[in-house]
């Protein structure tokens, strides 16, 4: 739907930490709007771009009722509430103008999902995620992921802490060459081509609607994964976590790489079958798995991913950056531009399907 609403009644509520510099860039955007933000009501940032800030922050009863206060005064959230599905449900519920909510993460998807509202509550308000701000920082850990199974990081490291020197030098794979496997070719997906391209990678991947896309050997959907894989010397997981893409990596999928695949998730974990993933690794198909997305997170501690020789653990990391809080409020004044403007916004979250 288009924005109707004036400008002179649009209020914009900064509902998770922020540096003050942003929030100026945010008031920036248009003097007829108003930005609510209040710093001693969010919690500190622990780290750059930590948007839910310290968990040992605890608001007083009267600061729990003025944030909420807050965030009901507004038709703009920046950020979910308390940065949690739970926060998001409730202020659905209690705030009858919210009309924009732009989350923090990339894939909101699963968390507007896990908030339980229905189909109709969610058609009541825009979603938008910021999609394309991790784009560089997930595709510079693909390439590294990559590189490490490649250059054999994983195996030289083992044998560092034993003071191995071995007998026979073992030959590294060339990234030139070499063919890549993309599985979603959205923002992130082409940007990790751009950098395997740059270092002579063959690049193929899927997409939901299948287009030749410059620079791509070869696209296809889903259906066609396992023969873009038979041959693939890296396959790179980018797809959200949705109904349709659940266990999309499964025993066939790893059963039709050819042995010594190196395997690298930046996407959700969810779509990936990890007893299968593992079987894989343990017969060989796949000859090195570089993961910072899990089907449940944290990682439990019994996980044999923890322990694994051919497994790097990262915990769902990769796309954070020392620039990630101001490009995620860039992306959002440039969003809001196009909403005070009656544009339609990029980056809406499905309210059916949840990506």
């Amino acid at each position: 739907m288009m924005n109707t609403m004036t400008t002179d009644e649009l209020t914009i509520a900064i509902a998770v930490p922020l540096e003050a510099e942003h929030v100026e860039q945010i008031r920036a955007v248009d003097p007829s709007i108003t930005v609510l933000y209040e710093p001693g009501l969010l919690p500190p940032e622990r780290f750059p771009a930590d948007h839910a800030g310290d968990p040992a922050f605890k608001r007083s009863p009267q600061q729990e009722e003025r944030y909420w206060d807050m965030l009901s005064k507004a038709q703009i959230l920046y950020g979910f509430p308390n940065e949690s599905p739970a926060g998001l449900a409730r202020i659905a519920k209690s705030n009858p103008h919210l009309q924009w909510i732009h989350a923090m993460a990339a894939g909101a998807g699963g968390a507007v999902k896990a908030s339980g509202l229905d189909t109709e509550t969610l058609r009541k308000f825009h979603v938008t995620t910021s999609a394309g701000v991790h784009a560089l920082p997930l595709a510079e850990f693909s390439a590294f992921g990559i590189l490490n199974g490649f250059k054999r990081s994983a195996a030289m490291a083992q044998d560092q802490a034993a003071k191995f020197w071995p007998e026979l030098r073992t030959p590294t794979k060339l990234a030139n060459g070499s063919k890549v496997v993309i599985a979603g070719l959205g923002e992130i997906g082409m940007e990790t081509a751009r950098i395997a391209r740059a270092l002579g990678m063959r690049v193929s991947g899927t997409k939901r609607n299948v287009e030749t896309i410059e620079g791509i050997d070869q696209v296809t959907n889903n259906d066609g994964l396992a023969a873009l894989v038979a041959d693939a010397d890296a396959v790179v997981n980018t797809l959200p976590g949705t109904p349709y893409t659940e266990k999309l990596f499964n025993g066939d999928i790893f059963s039709a790489m050819k042995p010594g695949t190196v395997f690298v998730n930046v996407g959700r974990g969810t779509v990936v079958d990890e007893d299968a993933l593992l079987a894989a690794l343990d017969n060989g198909q796949v000859g090195y798995a570089c993961l910072d997305v899990f089907a449940v997170e944290p990682l439990p501690q019994d996980s044999p991913l923890w322990n694994h020789p051919k497994v790097l653990v990262s915990p769902h990391t990769s796309a954070l950056s020392t620039a990630e809080n101001r490009l995620i409020a860039e992306r959002f004044c440039d969003n809001l531009r196009i909403f005070l403007d009656g544009g339609e916004l990029p980056h809406l979250v499905d309210p059916v399907h949840f990506y």
